[in-house]
């Protein structure tokens, strides 16, 4: 009886030594054999495995690049000023103060100032309702200038804008104040509007900023917009997001695993090990660095999640992992060198053969008495 424990507790103990699973204990990958590039979990689903390469990096730069501003905001050029309805206008002419204004020096001249009414007319001496929405503050000037000259001789006249009221766009979202932000005859841009609403920096998320225009919304990245103007127009909705969803995490063989916040378009892959403290040099293997990103939630089932490997043991590498910018919800998982893999698996199997050893005593003095 004591031989049939000790034979059985040698089975099983090589069957551990020779089993993948206990060998390696503890979270890994490993290669299968669905497709090149691939590797499959525990269940049915498959992932793309992808080295971290310069051509990567490159690859991934250069379809952002391409992607990154709709073109049609890139074509959009923004038309003349068009007085509406609630402008507030001054209408000067020169050597008839009477008619600038009517009130005399006293006048402050923001009073002196003509409203649009809500039929687009404003009211003007020697020429009573005049049809003022729709009109460039040039043209409107010349249309002035043609009627005063049946009374005034060769009148010099000049048509500026008081108050913008008729065509604005709306900012809101991490701003300090959310608010409406009047075009004017100057262009408007998407950096103007955001700049003017005085964005909460340690709260604002600008590389999500969403810009609705006739119904369609768009996502940007105000931060690498760089020198190309996003041009506005009336009735344009922007919403800067806030910064509490962006985070990735760092777990595995590193010196402080855990959740890491940021708040710029996105963080490398070498910033996210360095606020990790790095790699655990006692105990992480150099070659098993990977990123573990989420297909998005509504392509789960046509397209594979993707894990990204570092080879960072090679020096070379964490100039790759600079370059290598990580998404939002990403995992960076390091895992652990073959020693420590080795050490761990005696550590679960110490209390195990303990066990058998136990068993085994047992058993002998059964057979004894």
């Amino acid at each position: 009886m004591n031989r049939a424990y000790r034979s059985g507790a040698l089975a099983l103990m090589a069957a551990f030594f020779f089993s993948g699973c206990v060998w390696a204990p503890g979270q890994h990958l490993a290669r299968t054999k669905p497709g090149p590039g691939q590797i499959r979990t525990s269940g049915n689903d498959q992932l793309d495995l992808v080295a971290i390469t310069p051509r990567l990096i490159a690859q991934e730069q250069a379809g952002r690049a391409a992607e990154h501003v709709p073109q049609e905001l890139l074509n959009y050029q923004p038309e003349p000023y068009r007085i509406g309805v609630g402008d507030v206008l001054y209408i000067t002419v020169w050597e008839h103060p009477e008619l600038t204004v009517p009130a005399g020096s006293q006048q402050q001249g923001a009073l002196a100032g003509r409203v649009v009414q809500s039929d687009g007319t404003v009211f003007y001496p020697y020429i009573g309702k005049l049809q003022a929405a729709g009109s460039t503050p040039p043209e409107l000037r010349e249309r002035v200038a043609r009627q005063l000259a049946r009374v005034i001789h060769e009148p010099q006249v000049d048509v500026s804008i008081l108050t913008y009221a008729s065509q604005r766009v709306w900012v809101t979202g991490a701003v300090q104040q959310s608010r409406a932000v009047p075009l004017t005859v100057a262009p408007q841009t998407l950096q103007d509007a955001i700049s003017s609403t005085g964005y909460n920096p340690t709260q604002a998320d600008l590389s999500g900023v969403q810009l609705t225009r006739d119904g369609v919304t768009y996502t940007l990245d105000v931060t690498r917009l760089g020198g190309r103007p996003i041009y506005l127009r009336a009735d344009d909705q922007i919403y800067i997001p806030f910064l509490d969803s962006k985070e990735v995490f760092v777990v595995g063989e590193v010196n402080l695993p855990g959740a890491q916040n940021f708040k710029t378009g996105s963080i490398s892959l070498s910033q996210a090990l360095g606020r990790a403290r790095g790699l655990a040099q006692a105990t992480a293997d150099g070659n098993a660095v990977y990123v573990i990103r989420g297909a998005k939630p509504d392509a789960l089932e046509q397209q594979p999640s993707v894990v990204y490997q570092l080879e960072a043991k090679s020096p070379a590498a964490f100039a790759v992992a600079s370059q290598f910018d990580l998404l939002p919800g990403d995992v960076v998982f390091v895992g652990a060198a073959g020693i420590t893999r080795w050490s761990r698996f005696v550590n679960q199997l110490l209390p195990f053969t303990g066990i058998i050893r136990n068993a085994a005593a047992t058993s002998n003095d059964i057979s004894n008495n």
